[in-house]
């Protein structure tokens, strides 16, 4: 039980703190921005990150409006991949894909990823807005090349993966404006003309 209390106190100490409270903020204006100059977020991330930016994007765009994508398809990412190398895919689908009003959201624990960087710096180059999401060191070169940077003060996977997650999902409902509503499934919900 001592480990557990310690673990949730770990939680605590990075989430119930006026810094996530100014992060989430910051971030739901920036969607908000984007949104309202008809841009779409872009998320993308490495192994569990990823699996966090499909999640996010899906609920961004079905609970919150904002249109969004994660480049998480198997054959973009092999197709890209093999193309141009497994470091320069996501810079690659930034070119493809992103355009001066959307928002590139890039999820790494370290900061460090290389495909991650990279496309950073090609975001960079192309005046595409960046926020990322990372942890271990505060010094980290994603992070130094973001907008805004959230960072997770911990270095075990678990930890700075969770708390990425309740930071996105927290600017979802804060857009909402409500943690608790009626999520409606595809088929309740009227189709556009």
């Amino acid at each position: 039980m001592i480990i557990l209390n310690n673990y949730l106190k770990i939680y605590n100490k990075l989430i119930n703190t006026d810094y996530s409270r100014k992060c989430v903020k910051e971030l739901a204006e920036k969607i908000k921005f984007t949104k309202k100059n008809n841009g779409k977020l872009i998320l993308a991330g490495n192994g569990a990150s990823a699996s966090i930016a499909s999640h996010l994007a899906t609920d961004f765009s079905k609970q919150a409006g904002v249109r969004s994508i994660a480049f998480n398809e198997p054959n973009l990412i092999t197709a890209l991949g093999y193309d141009f190398g497994y470091e320069n895919w996501i810079s690659k689908a930034v070119e493809l894909y992103a355009d001066p009003v959307d928002l590139l959201i890039l999820i790494s624990s370290s900061g460090t990823s290389a495909n991650m960087v990279k496309a950073a710096g090609c975001a960079r180059k192309r005046c595409i807005a960046i926020a990322s999401l990372t942890g271990f060191s505060a010094d980290n070169p994603l992070g130094k090349l973001a907008d805004l940077n959230l960072w997770a003060n911990s270095r075990a996977y678990n930890i700075v993966e969770c708390t990425h997650m309740i930071w996105l999902t927290a600017t979802c409902d804060f857009l909402i404006g409500r943690h608790e509503y009626s999520v409606k499934k595809c088929n309740e919900m009227p189709c556009k003309k």
